[in-house]
């Protein structure tokens, strides 16, 4: 079976910053592309980052490009989520997901692709 195990979650106050980390097992990872979305309250799901198997391709939502960065560990089976300068809307619960090439282009959804079960990030503001 996937799974997909998601941590380091907290409490942080704005301008802080915290990683998450996405522990996985029960498929090839090495040949997975990685996205990293999450669910704000009253918005839905949003797409975070993306990475190709090999890391050389990496995606970012635009509110978020300088801020965060997405990195994977192929020899560990780990997806990384490093969030920097945190604001109060970057609180939500952010999920790892393995899925196919493309979904970027795609609204993220939790019955498509095989997702964690989440991960709470709270920025007070």
């Amino acid at each position: 079976d996937v799974q997909l195990v998601e941590s380091g979650g907290g409490l942080v106050q704005p301008g802080e910053s915290l990683r998450l980390s996405c522990t996985t097992a029960g498929f090839t990872f090495g040949t997975a592309w990685m996205y990293w979305a999450r669910e704000v309250p009253g918005k839905g799901f949003e797409w975070v980052s993306a990475t190709s198997p090999t890391g050389e391709t990496t995606y970012y939502a635009d509110s978020l490009k300088g801020r965060f960065t997405m990195s994977r560990d192929n020899a560990k089976n780990a997806v990384y989520l490093q969030m920097n300068s945190l604001r109060s809307d970057d609180a939500a619960v952010y999920y790892c997901v393995r899925d196919q090439e493309g979904r970027w282009f795609h609204p993220p959804s939790v019955n498509v692709g095989y997702w964690g079960q989440g991960t709470q990030v709270t920025v007070p503001s």
